[in-house]
């Protein structure tokens, strides 16, 4: 190798540790729990369970389960989310071993077979979804990858909570006592089907609700006339564009923000909207963390 090719190498290997230290680590699900909890907690994320919420008409409830073991069909996501917030404030990384649920806590640690072709892989949930009919689980593209069904896009999975390193991973973030071991007592372990319930939740905290404005005195330079076609989620609506500024900085986090200036009877509104999003499904999942966030009217609009 001459010089010059040994510069070009040399300049390349520095740039990719470079970008590379740029980036927040990831929590691996392999490390101890006070690690994981470390490197959780440096991203935003934190432990939560989460309100009852409501998508597609059925009411989802959150809550520890330490028994939970389910039989369905899983979906991964990967590009669309990278680097966007997940529902107990992590930054998704379609490169680690995580997936999405939609009651577990999170973070919980499951273990996952691939029930068509025997893999099997332990993983952190942190994010909420899939809500597409019978599915049950969605992962990153990793776990797809490493499960084998990348190409394919679904397989048919279990799902099976770990309870030992669930309830550590929880007690290092909420700064409890490790537990030594998991109770002597057997847990009963129950298939659970899907089942939805339209009913109102028994215990909802109190949800921040976007507040209009009967004044339109912000400045509209930033906001658009119209918006790529697609699906997105309507965060909120104001007659007041500083009051749309504010909400759309509240969700950026969640996906790309946006200010669409419309005129309803002969008065200027300004919507927020996040996205786009190619399928119905993927728009879905952020509004859900969105009410999630607080903003129970948070809803998918297509465009």
């Amino acid at each position: 190798m001459n010089v010059s090719k040994l510069k070009i190498f040399a300049f390349c290997a520095g740039m990719c540790v470079f970008l590379s230290g740029c980036e927040t680590a990831s929590p691996e699900v392999t490390d101890p729990p006070q690690k994981q909890a470390s490197a959780i907690r440096s991203q935003g994320g934190v432990y939560k369970v989460g309100n009852p919420y409501k998508i597609l008409g059925r009411w989802y409830y959150p809550k520890e389960d330490y028994a939970y073991s389910e039989v369905g069909v899983a979906s991964w996501y990967g590009p669309d989310f990278h680097a966007k917030r997940t529902a107990n404030g992590e930054k998704y990384n379609m490169h680690s071993l995580t997936a999405a649920h939609r009651t577990l806590p999170l973070p919980s640690i499951v273990k996952i077979t691939n029930l068509e072709n025997g893999r099997s892989l332990v993983v952190r949930v942190n994010d909420r979804g899939p809500y597409a009919r019978n599915r049950i689980v969605d992962v990153s593209k990793k776990v797809a990858q490493l499960l084998g069904f990348l190409e394919k896009g679904t397989a048919k999975v279990r799902v099976e909570v770990l309870e030992k390193e669930s309830k550590n991973l929880k007690a290092a973030l909420t700064g409890k006592a490790l537990a030594s071991e998991v109770s002597a007592a057997p847990t009963k372990r129950v298939i659970k089907s899907e089942i939805g319930e339209d009913v109102a939740p028994l215990a909802a905290a109190p949800a921040i609700e976007p507040l209009r404005s009967s004044a339109n005195d912000g400045f509209d330079d930033d906001a658009k006339t119209f918006l790529a076609d697609g699906y997105y989620v309507q965060a909120g609506a104001f007659a007041n564009y500083n009051a749309a500024d504010r909400l759309a900085s509240r969700v950026a986090d969640f996906g790309a923000a946006h200010i669409l200036k419309a005129e309803v009877n002969g008065r200027m509104f300004y919507r927020v909207r996040v996205g786009p999003y190619k399928y119905h499904e993927e728009a879905l999942v952020t509004q859900a963390k969105i009410r999630n966030f607080g903003i129970p009217a948070a809803h998918v609009v297509e465009n």
